[in-house]
C-alpha cells in the first residue's frame, strides 16, 4: 500500500470521526467522555472538535487529490491527534474505562502514521 492510499485512509477515518461527532456529539463522545456527553456543553466541544476533523481531512483528501500540499495537514492532523491524546491522559482517572486504551490507540496511533506519512509525502 503507498503513502498516498494511507494518508488517503487517515483522512477518511478521520472524516468518519469528525463526522460522528457533529451529527451525533452525545454517541460518539460518549464512549470518550462519559456522561458530559449528554449535556449541551459537553457537546459543543464534540462538535468542534469534529468539524476541526472533518475540515483537516477534507484538506488533507484535497490536497492529496492535487498531488500536493498534503504535508501540512499532515502536520495539523498530528498536532490535533497529539493534543486529544494528552487531554485524555490528563484526565485519565475520570474517564470511562475504554476511553484510554481507545484513544491511545486511535491517536497514538494516528500520530505515528501521520509522522511517517508526512516524511514519505515530503
Amino acid at each position: 500500500m503507498t503513502a498516498r492510499t494511507l494518508a488517503r485512509l487517515q483522512a477518511l477515518g478521520r472524516a468518519a470521526i469528525g463526522g460522528g461527532l457533529v451529527l451525533a456529539p452525545g454517541a460518539v463522545a460518549g464512549a470518550w467522555v462519559g456522561g458530559v456527553a449528554d449535556r449541551r456543553d459537553g457537546q459543543a466541544l464534540a462538535i468542534g472538535l469534529g468539524a476541526r476533523d472533518a475540515a483537516i481531512a477534507l484538506g488533507t483528501l484535497h490536497a492529496l487529490r492535487g498531488r500536493r500540499g498534503a504535508v501540512p495537514w499532515l502536520r495539523a492532523g498530528i498536532a490535533a491527534d497529539a493534543a486529544d491524546l494528552a487531554a485524555t491522559l490528563r484526565a485519565r482517572d475520570r474517564l470511562p474505562p475504554l476511553a484510554v486504551p481507545a484513544v491511545v490507540a486511535i491517536a497514538g496511533g494516528s500520530v505515528l502514521l501521520g509522522a511517517y506519512l508526512q516524511a514519505a509525502l515530503d
